[in-house]
């Protein structure tokens, strides 16, 4: 028999709030994060609207010194975590220590402390490089700074997967738990690309949105009139652990982690397969390892990025898994109003879902207007929804080919 991993603790920064609630009351008003960019001069690129991450001073949480040893993913995940970490309550100690893990995910990890220093290389030569460049670039200095800080000596790894990665970072904390690995693990993702050249990159790729002169409505998934992901920043992260673990030490339970299905379209690094069959088999092997059936279902958290490829897709593949019954079920994609957060996207959207199954609130779909022939699911337009859910299936996808599908349940004592 399988054991239940359940969620005793969640944090988040993001566009929309710098924790879980503000960011949760955001999603339920229907509140765009969206804006034109402001972390650099944007005037020469095409594309020049994103969701940052607003009224964030790092002094604030850490000591000068720290924070400018820190590039901003490290910063997010760091922040996110210590959150998700003091909600759960759960105490370390010697003997438990090397039981809790940290597992997170991330798509480009300190990009932005890479490119500020090549500059420096480049304009003052190589002695000048900062002796922190390399730890503060890598994809894995999250992790073990999380790992640091509180002392948690189990697993501890980074997942790079693009925009699947933190999903999958929560799938394979899942597998670790059940198979006894780890009694706990803090896991999530954090992302802060919002760089020129990531920014000129996607662009040039014509991947996100050039609604230069209506950030707020850039972001529009399953809409007729998308053109484009709306790049974003920010961490999310939860507290996992084996049930008897959370029960022993009286935890409040969010939810379970009940399913994780992962596959590879192997069709095209960037483009998703065009009959969604990679997006099917991930779904179909998230249900199958929770024990469920479409039926069970209540709501499916979209991966909806707001492009023309991917929307379509997602559509056809969730008919395909569950059949008719595929227009009954609620479909919404929040980075309708947070953005795309790329490596972190499947963390904050697992919080979301679970946020979901504890309110009975299904976050909308903004900026819905003109419907897609092509997409004739129900999306949630534009207002959120009250409803009974016990069960949500999320989806996460990447360039690469990467699927991860979730499925977080109701915890029934």
């Amino acid at each position: 028999m399988k054991e239940t991993v359940v969620v005793t603790g969640m944090g988040a920064i993001t566009p929309l709030g710098l924790d879980v609630p503000s960011t949760w009351q955001a999603l339920v008003e229907g509140r765009s994060g969206a804006g034109l960019i402001t972390l650099f001069d944007p005037s020469e690129l095409k594309m020049r609207v994103a969701a940052e991450v607003r009224n964030y001073d790092p002094n604030n949480y850490f000591p000068a010194k720290e924070a400018r040893r820190l590039d901003r993913y490290a910063q997010f995940a760091i922040i996110a975590a210590d959150e998700a970490f003091k909600d759960s309550g759960l105490t370390v100690t010697p003997e438990n220590a090397d039981r809790i893990g940290v597992i997170a995910g991330t798509g480009i990890g300190g990009i932005g402390t890479l490119i500020r220093e090549y500059d420096v290389m480049r304009e003052k030569g190589p002695n000048r490089v900062s002796p922190f460049f390399v730890p503060m670039m890598l994809a894995d200095t999250a992790p073990g700074l999380i790992a640091i800080k509180h002392g948690l000596k189990g697993p501890n790894m980074v997942v790079t997967s693009a925009c699947a990665s933190s999903a999958n970072a929560i799938g394979e904390a899942m597998h670790m738990i059940r198979a006894g690995v780890a009694d706990a693990i803090v896991v999530g993702g954090s992302e802060a690309g919002l760089m020129p050249l990531a920014v000129a990159g996607f662009g040039i790729m014509q991947a996100i949105t050039a609604r230069n002169d209506d950030p707020e409505h850039a972001s529009r998934p399953f809409d007729a009139n998308r053109d484009g992901f709306l790049p974003a920043e920010g961490g999310a992260f939860m507290v996992i652990e084996k049930l008897s673990h959370a029960k022993a030490r009286g935890a409040h339970i969010y939810g379970e982690v009940a399913g994780y299905g992962a596959t590879a379209d192997a069709f095209h690094i960037t483009a998703p397969a065009e009959d969604g069959n990679g997006a099917i088999r991930s779904m179909q092997h998230a249900l199958a390892d929770a024990g469920m059936s479409p039926a069970d279902i209540d709501y499916v958290n979209a991966h909806g990025t707001s492009t023309p490829l991917n929307d379509q897709m997602e559509t056809k593949a969730i008919k395909a898994v569950f059949g008719e019954r595929a227009y009954q079920i609620p479909v919404s994609s929040i980075k309708s109003m947070i953005g795309h957060l790329l490596g972190a996207a499947g963390a904050i959207e697992a919080i979301s879902s679970l946020k979901t199954i504890e309110t009975g609130i299904i976050p909308p779909t903004i900026n819905y207007e003109t419907p897609d022939p092509a997409c004739d699911l129900d999306y949630v337009p534009n207002v959120a929804r009250h409803a009974k859910v016990r069960a949500v299936l999320s989806n996460s996808f990447g360039f690469g080919g990467h699927n991860a599908s979730l499925v977080f349940r109701a915890y029934e004592d």
